[in-house]
């Protein structure tokens, strides 16, 4: 780990201040915040791994568990949920097989979030994956497009 994230580090070393964009390049580089990488930004800016946590965990942007290799975002917004996606959502879950709590399938191939909204509610139900948007969506068509990836 020091090999991909010493270049970051050195950068900043002693730099409190740069607690939040430090953050972001190691995610950047690692996908996620793993203990050991908060260990050495604390080491790296003079803090400890606990203030280091605290200021990653009072954002939403970071993540502290390895991400699939796609990511499905399921819209449960007003309109997505009147349409179905209550039920898409449990196809997405039930067709990954995901385990109960978790939201990344054992192989790291796709990680499931529900958003609030994606502002498309004229074609509701929605999903996102990766980048692509999939809408009016039935359970069926989206255990579909998951086995096409």
């Amino acid at each position: 780990m020091q090999e991909k994230l010493g270049p970051i580090l050195a950068a900043y070393r002693g730099q409190r201040g740069a607690t939040i964009p430090v953050l972001q390049k190691v995610q950047a580089v690692l996908g996620y915040l793993p203990e050991e990488a908060i260990a050495e930004v604390g080491r790296a800016l003079g803090m400890s791994k606990n203030e280091v946590y605290g200021v990653a965990t009072f954002y939403a942007q970071f993540r502290f568990e390895k991400q699939g290799e796609h990511t499905v975002k399921c819209c449960q917004g007003t309109a997505c949920y009147v349409q179905g996606g209550r039920r898409i959502l449990d196809a997405i879950e039930d067709e990954l097989k995901l385990p109960e709590g978790k939201v990344t399938t054992p192989d790291y191939k796709f990680t499931v979030e529900t958003v609030a909204c994606f502002g498309a509610c004229a074609l509701a139900p929605v999903m996102v994956v990766d980048d692509t948007v999939y809408s009016k969506l039935t359970p069926a068509k989206a255990r579909e497009i998951l086995n096409k990836i």
